[in-house]
């Protein structure tokens, strides 16, 4: 694991519970918004091709931010259990410690940032 302090990796596993936190409440909300919105409802009562579309597109939009969403509280949780494993800071790639700061901004990271590039 790498050279990160307690107090360092409690606010990183701080951020990732939060961000945790965050994405199952955003696809709760999204999930029951999709569900109070039927497809008639946003395509209108009028059988227009255009409506059609519009509504096929805001239901592809909710779909993608959903699997985006779902993707990325994977990630949260990938990383929480590499915390845990005391598996967690270093570089999948070089084997090198990522920076603290990086985690900071970015707690699922997997690379450094020479890495990454």
């Amino acid at each position: 694991m790498a050279d990160l302090t307690e107090d360092q990796l409690a606010q990183i596993k701080a951020v990732l519970q939060q961000r945790y936190l965050e994405l199952r409440e955003e696809i709760r909300d999204e999930l029951e918004r999709s569900g109070n919105e039927h497809y008639a409802d946003l395509a209108g009562s009028v059988a227009d091709p255009g409506d059609d579309s519009v509504a096929d597109m805001l239901v592809d939009v909710d779909a993608a931010l959903v699997d985006r969403q779902v993707r990325e509280i994977r990630e949260v949780e990938a990383a929480l259990k590499r915390l845990a494993d005391l598996d967690f800071g270093d570089c999948v790639d070089c084997g090198g410690e990522i920076g603290f700061e990086r985690l900071m901004a970015y707690p699922t990271a997997r690379r450094c940032v020479r890495c990454q590039n």
